[in-house]
């Protein structure tokens, strides 16, 4: 028993866990925007999806989906801008999945704080807000 015990404690502390991240509904963006709301956005689409459309203000990286060590440095465009600020720190990517996530970690990893750092819960994908979209670089 205490053989069983071992083995499944073992196993248990080798298991990663999901990364709880911070998110925001496009509702709340939405009323940030209106409102003015001092924030970083940062949008990790890839160049031909940001072209078509992304939000205001936004800091284009091109990082998706922030696997590879290429595409994470891509996040080191907004660094400066979000280093030199204690505004939060919103990332914006196709569906506000595993792209954001590793961006969100990535930040994380560059010491950004987690409290700062929000993902667009849909991502660009999900958000009803046409009206906001922007085109273009």
């Amino acid at each position: 028993m205490k053989r069983k015990l071992l083995i499944v404690a073992a196993l248990l502390v080798n298991v990663p866990t999901a990364m709880a991240v911070n998110y925001i509904k496009p509702l709340e963006l939405k009323q940030a925007f209106e409102n003015n709301k001092p924030m970083i956005v940062v949008d990790i689409q890839p160049a031909k999806d940001f072209a078509q459309q992304h939000l205001p203000g936004s800091i284009e990286t091109n990082a998706f989906p922030a696997t590879s060590a290429d595409e994470k440095q891509q996040l080191d465009k907004a660094l400066a801008t979000i280093k030199a600020s204690a505004d939060p720190v919103i990332i914006i990517c196709p569906r506000g999945k595993g792209g954001a996530k590793n961006s969100y970690e990535y930040l994380l990893s560059q010491g950004v704080t987690e409290s700062r750092l929000q993902i667009l819960e849909d991502g660009i994908s999900g958000w009803p807000y046409k009206e906001l979209f922007k085109q273009g670089r």
